[in-house]
C-alpha cells in the first residue's frame, strides 16, 4: 500500500467526489467529504516520511516506465506543498458544514462537496504528477472547479467574479499549453525530469525562449502576480466564504509552486538569463505589487476585499524571495508558502465566522466585534500580528529570511522596502483593531460562531503562533527544497 501512496493522494478525493453526489443529505455528503480530506493529509504526511527516508518516490501509471509513461514523482518540494494543500483542505472541510449552512442551499450543498473535492484533487495532482502535460489537465479540473466554486456565493456579483476568473484563467491556461506545445514539438517528450535533461542542449533554442516565455505568463495570470491580479479581488469578496479561505491558503501557493518547479527544476535557474533579466523582473513586479495592494487594501470597506488585496501584497514577497536569486531567497519564498497558508486560512476563516453571524464581512459589522465576538476578534488580531511580520509569528519567520536574503547580497533598499511593507500592513490590520475594540456596536450582542467553525479556526491561529516558535518542520523542508532546486534536481 506504501509504494501506491502517490496515486492515492490524487485518486481518493477524485472518486470521493462523484460519490457525494450519490448521497442524499448535506450533511452525509459533509461527512464522506471530511473521511476523504483527512485521509489525504495522512497520505501526505507519510509521503513527507517517506522522501525524508528514502529520497525521491516515482510511480509509474498502468506499468509504462518514465519518459514513456505518465509519472508521478515526489520529492522534497513536491511533498512538502502537498502537506500544505492536503492540510488546509482538511481543516476548511472540517468548518465547511457550518460556514456554508447560510450562503448555500441545503439541496446544492452535495453539489458544493463535490467542486471541493475536484478542486483539491486538481490541486494535489498539479503537484504529484511528474508529467508536463498532466499539469495542465489537473490545473483545468481544479481551475473548472473552482469557477463553479465563486459562482455558488450569495451576491449575484459572485457570478460576474467568476466569469471574469474563467476569462482569464482561460487565457492563462492556454497560454500554458502553448508552453507545453512548444516544449513538446522541441523535444518529444512530456516528461519534466526528461526535459531537465534535454533542454541543456538546445538553451540556444528560440523555440524553447519562446515555450518559457508562455509558460511564465501563463503561470503568473494563475498566481494573480501584479498587475495580474484584477482577477483576485471580485473571485475573493464574492465567492462563499469558505471557498475564499480555502482558494487564498492554497491555490496561489500551487502557482506558485508551478512556477519556481518550471523555472528552477525543468529550465534550469540560468535558462533565460542571457536573454531576459528575469530576476529583475521579478524584484521589480513584487516591490510594486507589494506597495501597490498594500495602499487599496487600506482603503477598502468590504474586510474580504482588504484581505484579497493583502494577498497580492503577500505573493509580491513570495516573488522577491525568487527575484533575490539565491538558495537563501527561494528558501524565503518557500517558507511563506507555508506561512502564508496558515495566517490567510486562519483570517478567512475567522471572516466566515463573521459572515455566519452578520451576513456579510463590512467593516462596518466590525464595530464592537472585540466584546461581541472576542474568540474570533482575538484570532483576527493573531492572523494580522503574523501578516506584519510580528516577532513570535510565522510571518515574522518569512519576513526574517527574505531580509537575510537580502543582507547576503547587500540590497539594502530591498529590506527597507520589505519593511516599509509591513508598515503598510499595520495600517490596515489596525483599522480593524481600532473598529473592533475602540467603537461600539449597534444592535444587539450576538455570540461567537459555532465550535464546529470556531475549533478549526483557532487551529489555524495557534499554528500561527507554534510554528512561529518551533520552526523546525518549515525550515527543515524548506531549507532541503531550495538546496535541491540549485542543485539541479528534480
Amino acid at each position: 500500500m506504501l509504494s501506491h501512496l502517490p496515486i492515492l493522494q490524487v485518486i481518493v478525493p477524485l472518486l470521493a467526489a462523484p460519490a457525494c453526489l450519490l448521497l442524499d443529505r448535506a450533511r452525509a455528503a459533509w461527512l464522506f467529504a471530511c473521511m476523504a480530506s483527512l485521509i489525504s493529509v495522512v497520505i501526505s504526511g507519510l509521503l513527507v516520511f517517506q522522501v525524508h527516508q528514502f529520497g525521491v518516490l516515482s510511480y509509474s501509471l498502468g506499468g509504462w516506465d518514465a519518459p514513456w509513461g505518465i509519472e508521478y514523482r515526489i520529492d522534497v518540494l513536491s511533498a512538502y506543498v502537498l502537506l500544505i494543500v492536503s492540510g488546509i483542505g482538511a481543516l476548511m472541510m472540517l468548518a465547511a458544514d457550518t460556514a456554508i449552512r447560510l450562503e448555500i442551499p441545503s439541496e446544492r450543498q452535495p453539489l458544493f462537496y463535490v467542486l471541493y473535492l475536484l478542486c483539491l484533487a486538481g490541486l494535489l495532482g498539479i503537484v504529484a504528477t511528474g508529467d508536463i502535460f498532466n499539469v495542465f489537465v489537473f490545473l483545468e479540473i481544479s481551475s473548472l472547479a473552482t469557477y463553479a466554486l465563486i459562482a455558488q456565493g450569495r451576491d449575484r456579483r459572485a457570478l460576474w467574479a467568476a466569469y471574469q476568473y474563467l476569462i482569464v484563467g482561460t487565457i492563462g491556461a492556454t497560454f500554458i499549453l502553448i508552453g507545453i506545445g512548444f516544449l513538446y514539438s522541441l523535444t518529444g517528450t512530456l516528461n519534466m525530469q526528461d526535459l531537465a535533461n534535454r533542454l541543456p542542449a538546445l538553451e540556444s533554442s528560440a523555440t524553447a525562449f519562446t515555450a518559457f516565455a508562455f509558460l511564465m505568463v501563463g503561470v503568473c495570470l494563475k498566481l494573480a502576480l501584479f498587475p495580474l491580479h484584477l482577477w483576485l479581488p471580485n473571485a475573493y469578496a464574492y465567492a462563499p466564504s469558505i471557498v475564499t479561505a480555502f482558494l487564498a491558503a492554497t491555490a496561489t501557493k500551487v502557482a506558485v509552486y508551478l512556477l519556481i518547479r518550471f523555472h528552477f527544476s525543468v529550465f534550469g535557474v540560468g535558462f533565460a538569463a542571457s536573454v531576459l533579466p528575469l530576476h529583475s523582473i521579478f524584484l521589480v513586479l513584487g516591490l510594486v505589487g507589494v506597495f501597490v495592494a498594500s495602499l487599496v487594501a487600506i482603503q477598502q470597506p468590504n474586510v474580504k476585499r482588504l484581505f484579497a488585496y493583502s494577498s497580492v501584497a503577500q505573493i509580491g514577497y513570495m516573488i522577491i524571495g525568487i527575484g533575490v536569486g539565491t538558495v537563501t531567497g527561494l528558501q524565503a519564498t518557500l517558507l511563506h508558502l507555508f506561512n502564508h497558508a496558515l495566517m490567510k486560512g486562519a483570517l478567512f476563516l475567522a471572516l466566515a465566522a463573521v459572515v455566519f453571524r452578520f451576513g456579510s464581512a463590512d467593516i462596518r459589522h466590525f464595530a464592537g466585534l472585540g466584546q461581541r465576538m472576542p474568540w474570533t476578534m482575538a484570532i483576527i488580531v493573531i492572523g494580522g500580528l503574523s501578516l506584519i511580520g510580528v516577532p513570535g509569528t510565522v510571518g515574522f519567520i518569512s519576513k526574517w529570511y527574505l531580509v537575510l536574503a537580502a543582507f547576503e547580497r547587500d540590497w539594502w533598499p530591498l529590506i527597507i522596502a520589505v519593511l516599509l511593507g509591513s508598515l503598510l500592513a499595520v495600517i490596515y490590520i489596525w483599522r480593524l483593531i481600532e473598529v473592533a475594540y475602540f467603537r461600539e456596536g449597534e444592535g444587539e450582542v450576538c455570540g461567537e460562531a459555532p465550535l464546529s467553525l470556531l475549533i478549526p479556526t483557532a487551529i489555524l491561529a495557534l499554528a500561527n503562533i507554534y510554528f512561529g516558535i518551533d520552526t523546525r518542520l518549515p525550515i527543515y523542508l524548506s531549507d532541503s527544497a531550495a538546496q535541491m532546486l540549485f542543485g539541479g534536481g528534480l
